[in-house]
């Protein structure tokens, strides 16, 4: 019964937004097709402050990197403080290019660098989504950022060293399924932000794909998940990672703590089983990278 109101209310929003005919279905179904993208790329777990029971979206979660904590903002329709003014094309240009609607570049807290990756319609159908979700008063925190950090002016020539903006191209010598996995695991659910090494200036070393970060987000390590069997997820099979990404158990009988725990609360285990899947199978066909982060 809840989800059938929930479902109404989704309708009953789009509808009340736009014009008659045949755009109405379509509509509700970009928001459907928006809100599993959604969930696919955390946007509820990164833009929610969790740890003061803020409202959904309306910002405020700390990131503390060595650099300084950031401070995720209000990305609810809100007219002044979140992004209801917005256009659609200030919505793709944030996550294709990494560029605010003042022209401002943004810092790679938010995982731009993963999100240009996206496909078009994916990009469209969150924007679509993400505007019918309630509207939070809620004003943006300032990043606190050690100097010379916190002159974002810098960020123009950490892009043109660092960053590579477009959609990920299919590989035409790999399988659907593979591809699929690659776009979810690189682009959409953005893995390697967390799982990845960085380098001195913050950057991923793409050289070591998920070969684990000893300086994660908050300062935590985040496990090696390659197919190395010392040091990774080599002896998992692909239905045991399905089950991690599921439930959150490994191999062994235990299960994710945290930070993992949220990501497949709220994002991995509401994906579909073919999606899953394509994860396993993208993630054991990578070349294993020995490296055991720290605890």
């Amino acid at each position: 019964m809840r989800r059938a109101a929930y479902s109404f209310s989704i309708i009953t929003a789009v509808l009340g937004s736009l014009g008659g005919g045949p755009a109405h279905a379509a509509s509700v179904e970009s928001v459907t097709r928006g809100e599993y993208v959604f969930n696919a790329a955390g946007c509820a777990g990164c833009h929610t402050d969790v740890k003061t029971k803020g409202p959904p979206l309306a910002g405020g979660r700390v990131l503390a990197t060595p650099f300084g904590s950031f401070y995720s903002p209000n990305i609810t329709p809100n007219q002044i403080h979140g992004i209801g003014s917005w256009s659609q094309e200030d919505f793709i240009a944030a996550l294709r290019q990494g560029i605010a609607p003042d022209g401002t570049p943004y810092y790679p807290s938010f995982p731009y660098t993963s999100f240009t990756g996206m496909s078009g319609s994916d990009i469209v159908d969150l924007w679509t989504y993400v505007s019918t979700r309630p509207a939070v008063p809620r004003t943006d925190e300032r990043h606190k950022l050690q100097f010379p950090f916190n002159l974002r002016i810098l960020m123009w020539g950490w892009r043109a060293l660092f960053f590579r903006e477009g959609p990920i191209e299919a590989d035409p010598n790999r399988s659907e399924e593979w591809n699929r996995g690659s776009y979810l695991v690189r682009a959409l659910s953005h893995c390697g932000e967390c799982h990845t090494p960085r380098n001195a200036f913050g950057a991923v070393d793409h050289g070591r794909e998920l070969g684990g970060n000893p300086e994660g987000p908050n300062g935590k390590s985040v496990p090696n998940i390659t197919p190395d069997d010392a040091t990774g997820i080599g002896s998992w099979s692909d239905e045991e990672i399905v089950d991690f990404l599921s439930i959150g158990m490994t191999p062994e009988g235990d299960f994710a703590g945290g930070a993992m725990t949220e990501v497949i609360d709220q994002s991995t285990s509401k994906l579909n089983d073919a999606d899953r899947r394509a994860i396993a199978v993208y993630i054991k066909a990578l070349p294993p990278v020995r490296n055991q982060p720290k605890k």
